[in-house]
């Protein structure tokens, strides 16, 4: 996958343990890719690996063509991945419109940052509605959609997103996915990381499924969906 993600051995340690035990995944322009597993599994190191806020211990992340592996969080943005952390951290004390323009702060060519910003806002109309008001004052809704729109002004050619309608309401949670198809309608790669298994395969062309570090299994979406032993591990039920 040449225009898009591939990592390949990627080993990180924590306090002296491997939290990744020699991973390899990949991610295609264009694709939206689920990484499952339970709580530790490894799922957030992967994603802050590749991202460079966890260095890679071994192994390599390439991404379009170029290695990435220990180039720093500010050059993987530079380099167009923008990473969406699990728990909608926006800056509490500053504006919607304020948190949006924060996002850009990595990116080198200037120009062309106001078009951006419209295109956001019509993608994310309640941000519209909310561009002047303190970021902190959001609904958990609304915070996650300052996340993601922040996330886009950097104008990336994929996303890393962390749980994210982790602790919303159904309907949030639809509003979230809708939103997903929307950014790979505009060709962002996601590399998505949700706890709910159900409709990340729904959306996803492929999955991961991690355990203690490694993967231990992987496949189409719907073909996960439809796996007995992935259905039992969480779904809580067989497939029937």
């Amino acid at each position: 996958m040449k225009d898009g993600l591939q990592v390949s051995g990627l080993e990180v340690r924590r306090g002296g343990a491997r939290a990744l035990r020699g991973i390899s995944l990949a991610v295609g322009s264009r694709e939206v890719v689920a990484l499952l597993g339970a709580n530790g599994a490894g799922k957030t190191t992967t994603l802050r690996a590749i991202s460079g806020l966890s260095p890679a211990w071994r192994g390599e992340i390439h991404f379009a063509g170029r290695e990435i592996t220990r180039i720093g969080p500010a050059a993987v943005v530079g380099a167009g991945i923008a990473h969406v952390p699990e728990g909608s951290r926006v800056w509490p004390e500053m504006t919607v419109m304020e948190n949006l323009r924060l996002g850009a702060w990595a990116v080198r060519r200037k120009s062309g940052l106001t078009r951006r910003l419209d295109e956001i806002l019509t993608l994310l109309p309640r941000l519209a509605e909310r561009a002047g008001q303190l970021a902190g004052t959001l609904s958990g809704g609304e915070r996650q959609m300052a996340a993601i729109g922040r996330a886009l002004m950097a104008a990336p050619r994929m996303l890393l997103m962390d749980e994210p309608s982790l602790g919303l309401s159904p309907r949030v949670v639809d509003t979230v996915f809708d939103t997903i198809r929307a950014i790979r309608g505009e060709g962002v790669a996601v590399l998505l990381v949700e706890q709910n298994v159900v409709r990340a395969l729904e959306i996803a062309e492929r999955g991961y499924v991690l355990e203690g570090g490694r993967i231990v299994r992987e496949g189409g979406g719907r073909e996960l969906l439809e796996d007995p032993e992935v259905r039992q591990a969480y779904l809580g039920r067989a497939a029937g």
